[in-house]
């Protein structure tokens, strides 16, 4: 039987979540009137709880449970994960099987009635990227593109005020502003890769996970693993990737915050062999974002970061404190 973190096995995670079922079913039951505020929402992965956040204010405690630097594909729950799912008033999570191994909790807490909400999902279908090693299997890492995450926060800001039609046009204003922020940072991120060199526009990351970036921002995209992180990269792969670099003289390779660094090390190492001066551009934020209470542990912040990044390892110009610091009206 597959083991969980802490060694405990998923079943018996369920099972010990499943004695604070009582308390979180007696909190649905209650009419919207007398529910007590703030409720609680509980969120899978940062991107999605920074969101929440955002259009929640001060009428729910979000709780994210998959952290800083935690790869979500790989991520098991805990006992403490369970309980705060049992005991959430409203669960959003991705979907698109980014929290696999969180999957069989996820279909166990929807059993109990309460929202459970797959926020990517939501999208509509002809919007998301297919994967092309896959049947019918959407490419999940929907945040990398700031018009694609644009539908995830309405589609949070619905649900929300389908859970609290009282507060509804709270929560539609408040997304409105947060939305409206989100437009400059398409804006900035269009704007500094743009000044890339056209021959340089070329992203090679750890794994596939800014797909959705390439396509809306106009770069070709190489990942050494495959969308998942489960899946190991290929000598043959590896070898395609050195023949790309060193044809195209790229000059910068790129490293993830929640993917390990060594097959980011060989590619540059492979190519170096090979007389082209390839250097680690930098490290991106791609299935989680930064510390909590940072900048960067942000949904802005993370996406600010890894364009900002991007476009000065590849020659392009991006301002000295980037879309911050013109938040903040400084150059």
């Amino acid at each position: 039987m597959r083991k969980g973190c802490r060694g405990y096995t998923l079943t018996a995670v369920v099972g010990v979540g499943l004695a604070v079922f009582a308390a979180a079913c007696s909190r649905e039951g209650m009419d919207p009137a007398s529910r007590p505020y703030p409720y609680r929402v509980v969120a899978t992965v940062g991107m999605i709880a920074d969101v929440a956040r955002a259009v929640a204010g001060e009428h729910a405690e979000v709780v994210g449970i998959i952290g800083s630097g935690v790869d979500p594909h790989l991520y098991r729950p805990t006992r403490d994960d369970v309980a705060h799912l049992l005991q959430a008033d409203v669960i959003f999570y991705n979907g698109l099987k980014l929290e696999g191994r969180m999957s069989d909790v996820l279909a166990r807490v929807a059993g109990s009635g309460k929202p459970v909400i797959a926020a990517a999902e939501r999208i509509e279908p002809d919007y998301l990227l297919a994967l092309p090693e896959s049947k019918g299997q959407a490419d999940p890492h929907v945040w990398m593109d700031v018009r694609g995450w644009m539908r995830v926060v309405r589609g949070i800001a619905e649900a929300l005020a389908d859970f609290d039609p009282e507060r509804a046009e709270d929560y539609r204003h408040r997304s409105e502003q947060y939305l409206a922020k989100l437009e400059k940072l398409d804006a900035y991120v269009v704007r500094v890769i743009g000044s890339i060199p056209e021959d340089q526009r070329v992203l090679v990351t750890a794994h596939d996970a800014f797909g959705y970036f390439g396509r809306a921002y106009d770069m070709e995209v190489r990942g050494i693993q495959g969308i998942s992180t489960e899946s190991e990269a290929g000598l043959r792969q590896i070898n395609e990737l050195v023949d790309l670099i060193v044809a195209r003289k790229v000059r910068a390779v790129f490293v993830e915050t929640s993917v390990a660094e060594k097959s980011v090390q060989a590619i540059v190492e492979a190519a170096r062999a090979r007389g082209q001066a390839v250097e680690v551009g930098g490290t991106l934020f791609s299935d989680a974002m930064g510390q909590s209470g940072t900048y960067e542990g942000t949904y802005i912040g993370m996406i600010d970061h890894n364009a900002t990044v991007i476009a000065r390892a590849l020659g392009g110009q991006a301002p000295e404190r980037g879309f911050h610091g013109q938040l903040r009206g400084q150059p």
